[in-house]
This record gives structure tokens, sequence and C-alpha cells, in this order.
């Protein structure tokens, strides 16, 4: 450990009453302490696998039979939903073993204190993206039954989740416990009141052919985006109890069944959303209309009542109490997401509430652009960057530790990590450029098709080859301090709060221990009590390392931050561009989208200049507030 000189005047750092409230901060931004894990088992359990409800399910698994035809929905929904199981056991259990979310888990297994903010904003955009698209469907529903204009409908599905998460995951869980009969009831009426009036429609839905294969064979488009799921149900995890000999068995089936396991019920509402799919083309609405859950359900509703009233009631209530399970998941999530990353850049934390409304308002935009209609592109394209940030991840939870090439545990806190770790954060980000290069398809229609899998298998041959070349030395800045005496808890010398010795850290500069929190939110310090541990000091390292230390020594590392800065920005330009590109000439002409084109092109070159303009500000003003 570096020997700091630098001592800071001390004042006590005061929360505002959102964060120091932990009923509703839900310790976004910690460790999750003993004190506060209070509930069964089965009670963290209930409330992680509410979130199955959501019917972006059956809209994938309609999309890919209209598309693909039975059999290739079949083998591509059940052979992602076991690579998915297989994929998230260890996050799921080194989540709950340490009582951490999922930004934490990613920061302390290879990615680094900054590295895992990319992570970040790819778990916030699949919260907000995911918040969009099932408000979207409930929207839907609203105007069908309230026949007011579809915008005030987006602002009622948003605004509404809002209160229910604002009182945390204490809320959260009765809700969930409260609407889960009601919800698995309406779930399961329409297909066995099928069963019993039509059970040939069953045996007919297995010859349906895909609109886009011609046929029914094999053809793996798969939904792969769902693997960031297990970030949501993380966040839930971190409240089980701690693990003893006398709840081991509960402990291990809450893990598997509300980790994983959302897999499972989350696989048969694909494939019932595929059959109900089939439903609605047999009652000769056009295939856009079948991928919609809403017509689905009226489809299948349709079985159990001889009213059409009641089969709209019906349809519209247990979409409501679909999407309400599942958007109370999607904005919480999101809300720790953006606490985390506006935390590290900003050092400022608000309160969690804030970065809901934050989040909602971004669901709330998407929503307006059309969202829904996009889905299987914008899944398709995030589909492999996800897939890529949980195969680097896993690697290192099941390849990395147990070889002992990267430290036993997950140490998450600032005063101990690297800001960056080329283990996690390299792999990712190389294999999202393979398998993006072969979703474009640069390496013929094959790899296009197994993109997803190039993501997965690359990310976990990348990881370990990274961490024997770097040799595991950028996952601890410096060594853990043993704290003296006993006691289970510490007292922050900043803001002179109580925490358990798993969240608190030694701050040389403060000479007093330090709570994970304050030591974010230090501005001050600089990272003295680490050496070379800093992102500037880890970029100007690594030019040293590729060129002569002479070469190096005239090279501008300024512009060097500069020019990776603007690749950044424009290529997250580029990419959104490119979405609302394909979305619009979708349904244009060949003539218009070329002209479409040179306009997006032209706006491309603009923004550009502007992005180029703000990382100079970035870059320049960058050694002032880190």
């Amino acid at each position: 450990m570096a020997a700091s000189t630098q001592k800071i005047f001390r004042v006590r750092r005061d929360y505002n009453s959102w964060v120091a409230n932990e009923s509703m901060e839900d310790y976004a931004l910690r460790y999750t302490p003993r004190s506060f894990r209070k509930w069964s088992e089965w009670r963290v359990g209930n409330t992680a696998l509410g979130a199955v409800s959501f019917l972006a399910l059956e809209a994938i698994g309609g999309s890919i039979v209209l598309n693909y035809g039975f059999t290739n929905a079949m083998w591509a929904i059940l052979v992602t939903s076991i690579i998915i199981f297989i994929v998230t056991i260890p996050i799921s259990y080194y989540a709950a073993r340490y009582a951490i979310d999922m930004e934490l888990l990613t920061r302390g297994a290879g990615f680094g204190y900054l590295g895992s903010t990319i992570t970040s904003l790819i778990y916030a955009s699949f919260s907000f993206i995911f918040f969009a698209l099932e408000s979207a469907i409930m929207a839907v529903a609203l105007q069908m039954y309230l026949n007011i204009p579809i915008t005030w409908c987006y602002v009622i599905c948003s605004l509404v989740i809002i209160p229910m998460v604002i009182g945390g995951v204490t809320l959260m869980s009765k809700i969930q416990i409260w609407t889960q009969p009601l919800w698995a009831l309406l779930l399961l009426l329409p297909y066995l009141a099928v069963a019993w009036k039509n059970p040939q429609a069953y045996a007919d839905f297995t010859g349906l052919t895909g609109f886009t294969s011609g046929g029914n064979e094999f053809d793996p488009l798969m939904a792969f985006s769902l693997v960031v799921q297990i970030g949501e149900q993380v966040d839930f995890l971190r409240f089980l109890p701690e693990k003893s000999p006398e709840n081991n068995k509960k402990w291990w089936a809450a893990v598997i069944l509300a980790g994983p396991g959302w897999i499972v019920p989350g696989m048969l509402k694909m494939l019932g959303g595929a059959f109900l799919a089939f439903l609605v083309l047999q009652n000769q609405l056009p295939a856009a209309k079948a991928a919609e859950p809403t017509q689905m359900y009226l489809a299948g509703y349709a079985y159990v009542f001889d009213s059409p009233a009641w089969v709209l009631a019906a349809t519209v209530l247990f979409v409501l109490v679909s999407q309400i399970k599942i958007n109370l998941t999607n904005a919480y999530a999101g809300s720790l997401a953006w606490s985390n990353f506006f935390a590290r850049l900003t050092h400022s934390h608000p309160g969690r509430v804030v970065w809901l409304f934050f989040n909602v308002t971004i669901a709330l935009v998407l929503m307006s652009l059309g969202v829904f209609q996009t889905l299987e592109l914008v899944l398709g394209l995030y589909g492999n960057l996800a897939i890529a940030w949980i195969g680097a991840l896993v690697a290192d939870l099941v390849i990395n530790k147990p070889l002992g090439l990267s430290p036993v545990g997950i140490e998450f806190k600032r005063a101990h990590l690297y800001d960056v770790n080329p283990v996690g954060l390299g792999s990712m980000l190389i294999a999202a450029v393979i398998a993006m290069l072969a979703y474009s398809g640069q390496f013929g229609p094959f790899a296009r098709a197994f993109s997803p899998l190039i993501a997965l298998c690359s990310s976990l041959i990348l990881s370990p080859i990274i961490c024997v070349l770097t040799k595991g030395r950028f996952y601890l800045a410096r060594q853990p301090v043993q704290w003296e005496g006993s006691g289970p808890s510490k007292i922050c010398g900043v803001c002179e709060n109580k925490f358990e010795n798993e969240d608190m850290a030694y701050c040389p500069a403060y000479a007093s221990p330090i709570c994970s929190l304050c030591c974010t939110l230090e501005s001050r310090c600089h990272d003295n009590c680490k050496e070379n541990s800093s992102a500037i000091e880890q970029l100007n390292d690594f030019f040293n390392y590729v060129f002569s230390r002479k070469l190096s020594q005239h090279f501008n590392f300024r512009l060097g931050h500069f020019l990776i800065v603007l690749l950044s920005l424009s290529s997250i330009l580029a990419t959104v561009l490119y979405i609302v590109f394909i979305s619009e000439i979708a349904v244009l002409s060949l003539a218009s989208s070329e002209l479409l084109a040179a306009s997006f092109f032209k706006i491309f070159a603009i923004l550009v200049l502007i992005v180029a303009t703000c990382s100079w500000l970035v870059v320049l003003g960058i050694r002032k507030f880190c």
C-alpha cells in the first residue's frame, strides 16, 4: 500500500433524507448489511420471480414463431433458455453470497472501479428499454379500454409505477405477494380453455411455417438479450439472509429458483406467446398484429368468455397486472444502475429516487418514438453486447477464480481497485466487436445467426487469456487493511454512521475507516491511497508499454485522451442513429431510403463536430474533477 502524506480536513458528510432513509435507498451503492436482510428466503424469492410476468416474453416468442416457424421457435427458445440458465448460476450465487448487486459484482469480478461504468450503462439501457417495451404493451391495452390518446396512456403507465418503487423492496415485495395469485390465474385460464374447447389447435400449431424462412426448419435466431434479466434477479437476491447450516437448503433453493430459475417460467411464457400468436393468425388478423401481446390474450380469452366485453376486461386486467409487476423491477433496477454510474462520474449521490425519475423519463421518450416497432432489431443488437458482458463476468467467476488467476472473493470498494481492469473490460469489448461484425453479416449467414454464441464463447476464452497475460495484477491496487480488534461494524470517519466491516475500508487521507459510499463520493483525495491506479495513469502506462519510453515522452497524452473520448461518444451516437435509421427504412421505398441515408450521414457529421468540442471540454477538465 502506498503511504499517503496527504491529509484532508475532515468535514462531516450529511446525506439528504432520500439517501439517509434506507427503506427508500435500499443500500443502492453499498454492500447489503446482515441487519437489513430480514426477509425470509421465500419472500425474497417470490419478489424476484415477480419479474417473470413481463409480456415481452410472449412478444419475443410470437416474433420468432411468425418469422421462422414452429420447429425453429421451439429449438431456439429451448437452447437459449438452457444457456441462460447455466450461465447465470454463478452470477446468482456470488451476488447472494456477498450480498451485492449486479454493478458491484461486475466491478469486483474483472472490470475495475471505472471499467464497470460501461456495464452500468448496458444494464441501465436494459432497464429503460424493457420498461418502455412493457409500458407500451400496457398502454395499448389501456387505450383499448379507455379510448383515450395513446400518448396519455404512455404517461399514465409510466407515472403509476413511480410511487410503488419509491418505497423500495419493502413495498415492492408486498405488491408482488398480493398480485401473484391473481396473475397466475389469469395467465393459465386461456391455455386451459383452449385445451378444453379446441385441443386440435395445439396439434395444428406444430405445422406453422415462418414468413421469413418459408419453412419450419431450424434457424436459430435467439433472444439472448434476456440474459441481462439476471441483473434484475440479483438486485433482489442480495437481500437473502446469510447462508448457514440451518437454512442451507432453503438458501440454495431461493438462489436457484429466483436466480437462473426465472428462465423456466420465462421459457414457458415464450412458448405460450408463440402459440397465442398462432391463434391470432387463425382469426384472420395480420402477422404484425399477431406479435402484440394484447391481441394474443384477446384471442386466448375469447375461449374463456363468450361476451366481448368480458374478453376485453379480462385481457386489460391481465396486461395491467403483468406489466405493473415487471415494471416495478425495471424501474428499480434502472434507479440502481444510474445511481452507480453517476456517483462515480460526478462524485455526488442525490439518491436512488432521483434516478428513478430519470430512468422513467427516458423510457417515456422511447415509447413516444415507437420502440415496440423496432423490438427485434433493438434486441438483436443489444443481445450481442449483453452476452459479451455476461460472458466476461462468468469467465472470471468460474474460470479465473477457481484457477487462482484472480483473487478469491469479490472486492468492490474503490479504495482497493484499479479504475480499469483489462481482463473483464477488454474481453467484453473485443467479444462484442467480433459478435457485431458477425451480426452485420461480415462472416456469412451462419455466423450471423450464431452471433450471440460467438459473443459468449469469445468472452469466455478471452478473459482467462488476458488474465494470464496481465498476471492478474489489475484486480487489487492495494491489499485491504485487516481490522484490529473484534466487532462486526465500524464507524465511518466521514459520515459518522456505523456500517458492517464488509462495507468499510481504511482511508489514509482521513486516517480513519471510511464507508464505501463516502469513498465513492470523495473527490479531494485523488486516489492517493493507491499508486498508478487511476484511468489516466493506466492509460499513460499503456502508451509507455506499447511505445518505447523515449518515443512515448513525445506523445501527446492529452490528444490520446481526446481521441478515446471522441471515439467512444461517436460510437454510441452512430449506434443510436443506425437503430433509428433501420426502423425508418422498414416502411420506405428504396429511393426514399437512399435519400434518408444521405440525410442521416449529414446529421451524424454535424453531431460529431459537437461531440468533438464536448470531448475537448471533458479532457481539459478531467484532471480537475476526477
